[in-house]
Formats: structure tokens, sequence, C-alpha cells
């Protein structure tokens, strides 16, 4: 099978392009892509009511018109979608369609290169910056349906151009406005969040470390056709570590399901809307009042489909607590404090485990203040 290398820098065993699977595979996905029987997409998944007026949801995650983020309306918005769904789809952002679409056929045309050009961007698990295809290191596990590119934009000091794809020629400039105008959002909706908390709209930005500390990623995922869609899944379902996601999909694909209630809710994307979701250290920061919650990808056997995830979070090193205004006798610390880089750790370690990880370290603090 073509398109894969073996990661002496880490990697416990060969790592092969999904893309080389579904272009080679025929009929049937070889075994470690098929998930066990309760992870997979199934009749408990609920299809959205399309419904696209801003603050309307019925079966769909809330929309949001984000024109006015400093108004009461946009505030109250917001905090009910963090507070109940944890995901609300923001429209109206300010960032531009045309870059929104630059940005995506750039990225789709990379994964159109040739593998021997992909190659070279090759990966690893110790930064996983680059061009990768599996996370955690276990050896024999499960594998995912999906093909990405990691990298760093925040800070300044971690981004490298030379780190990026040269091909196709756009990328590189396409790819610095948008994660320019992207982290402009994120401060944006950072500081509705913290008013929805009833604090001061800056607070959660000077707990991520202040304008210009924060950190920043994007993982562009790109998931090929596949034969078998009820047997496996894009990305297994996992609520995000880092503080807030902004996730830019293919408008006229599915794929990202959102877990509500029980059931996996299939979201129904907004044209040109940003889906954004809090992160674990969101939650951590309040408290558990705003939640991450669980979600998953799956793929599709007719249509191949790319969405672009931008991750912004606290800076690595900052020690991340529920913030103090937030705590109280009556509400104690949920989690213990714990930087941004400790926690990604476990993460790069184990996986992806719904919310597992967050979860052990809940039970954690409160067997120390038992």
């Amino acid at each position: 099978m073509g398109s894969c290398f073996n990661g002496g820098a880490g990697w416990p065993e060969p790592v092969v392009r999904v893309q080389a699977v579904s272009e080679t595979c025929g009929e049937t996905i070889p075994e470690r892509y098929v998930k066990p029987q309760l992870d997979r997409p199934s009749a408990t998944t609920l299809q959205p009511a399309v419904s696209h007026g801003a603050g309307g949801c019925g079966l769909n995650i809330p929309v949001v018109d984000m024109s006015m983020p400093e108004s009461d309306e946009t505030v109250r918005a917001v905090e009910a979608a963090c507070r109940e769904w944890g995901f609300f789809q923001a429209v109206n952002h300010g960032v531009s369609p045309e870059l929104l679409r630059r940005a995506r056929s750039s990225w789709r045309g990379f994964f159109r290169q040739p593998a021997e050009v992909r190659e070279r961007y090759a990966n690893s698990p110790a930064t996983y910056e680059g061009y990768g295809s599996r996370l955690g290191t276990t050896k024999g596990g499960h594998l995912d349906w999906g093909d990405y590119y990691f990298l760093h934009l925040l800070p300044a000091s971690i981004k490298s151009h030379d780190k990026w794809p040269s091909l196709p020629s756009t990328l590189r400039e396409a790819t610095e406005e948008y994660g320019e105008e992207v982290v402009k959002l994120c401060r944006r909706v950072s500081k509705v969040l913290s008013k929805g908390l009833g604090l001061d709209g800056g607070r959660l930005l000077a707990a991520f470390g202040g304008e210009g500390g924060e950190g920043a990623c994007m993982r562009v995922n790109f998931y090929p056709r596949c034969p078998q869609p009820e047997l496996t899944l894009g990305v297994a379902a996992h609520s995000d570590p880092g503080g807030m996601t902004m996730l830019l999909v293919d408008d006229h694909v599915r794929g990202l399901q959102v877990k509500k209630g029980g059931q996996w809710i299939t979201v129904d994307p907004v044209p040109d809307a940003f889906i954004v979701n809090v992160g674990d250290q969101i939650q951590v920061l309040s408290n558990a009042a705003y939640k991450s919650v669980e979600h998953r990808v799956t793929v599709s056997a007719a249509e191949e489909r790319l969405s672009l995830a931008f991750f912004y979070n606290p800076r690595s090193d900052v020690p991340v607590a529920p913030m103090a205004e937030l705590v109280s006798p009556e509400r104690p610390a949920l989690y213990p404090e714990m930087t941004f880089d400790e926690y990604r750790a476990r993460i790069r370690q184990r996986g992806l485990s719904g919310k597992a990880h967050l979860q052990s370290l809940q039970h954690a603090c409160s067997s120390v203040a038992s």
C-alpha cells in the first residue's frame, strides 16, 4: 500500500495515510478502522431540523448573530448556548466569506498534491506539527478515518512558515490572513463569554495569558470517501482539550455530530458560519458553568470532506484553574490547577477518549477535597 511512513521519531508502528487506504481498499475497510459496536454511527443519531434563523435551533445547535457582540442580547444568546449546548454557530462574525473560501480552497489543494509532496511534511508525536493521520501513541489501537495537517499560529515565537506547505502557492498567505482574522474573532467571543459569567469583558483573555500571550493552532482535517461509513468515524468522540474552537466546515457535506441528552445530533452547517465550541480549559476556568461537550465526525461514502479547526488556547505555561470569582463555599473549585501543556501531554499520550480526561481531573479534585 502506498504513502506510508515509519515514524522513527516516536510513532510505534508504520503510519498509513487514509487517502491511500480509501483509494486501494475496495469495498471493505481494514479492521483497524472498524470502531467497537457501541461507538459506531447508529440509529441513535438525530438528523437536524433545518433552522438557520439566528437564535433558533430545533434539533440543531443554536445560531447566534455576532454582528453586535457588545449587546446584551448577544451576551445572553452566547451564554445560554454555552451553558446548555457547549456549541453555537456564529453568523455575521466579521470574517469575510471570500477569505473563508480562499482558505478552504488552498487546503483542499494541499490534500490533492501527490503523496510525495505531502510526505515532505510528515509529523511526529513530539509536537504533532505537520501532516499526520493518527492521535495517540498506543500501538494496535483503533484508527480514525481521516488525515490532517496541524500547525502553530501563536505565540509568534513558535510559528514557522517553513513548516507550512509551500504548495499550492496560495496556501501560506491565505493561512496567515485567516489566522489573524480568526484570532480577532476569538478575542471578541472571549469578551462575550466573560460577560456571560458576570465578569469583566477581559477576564477570560487575561486568564489565557493576555492579548498576544494566548496560544493558537489549527488542524485542517481531510476525510476521504469511505466505502463503509457505518463502521467508522472521521474523529472519535471527544471534547476539545483547549480553550475555544472555531470550526469552518464544508457547507454542503455534513459530518459533525454533537452529543445532547445521550443522543448524537448531526449539525446542519449554516453557509459561511463558524461553529464555535467550548473547550475543556474554559469549562475549567468557568468552574463548569460553560460545558465542553462531546462531539465526533462521521464520514461519507459519496463525498470527501474538509474542515478547518482553529484552537484558541491559554498560553501553554499559564496555570489554569477555576477563576476565583466563580468559586465559593457553595460552589467549590471542581478542578485542580494545571497548565495547558500538562493537560495536552495527557491527551497526546493517551489519544481522544470522550470526556474521560476532564472527568478524571474532577474526580481527583473531589478526592482531595473530601
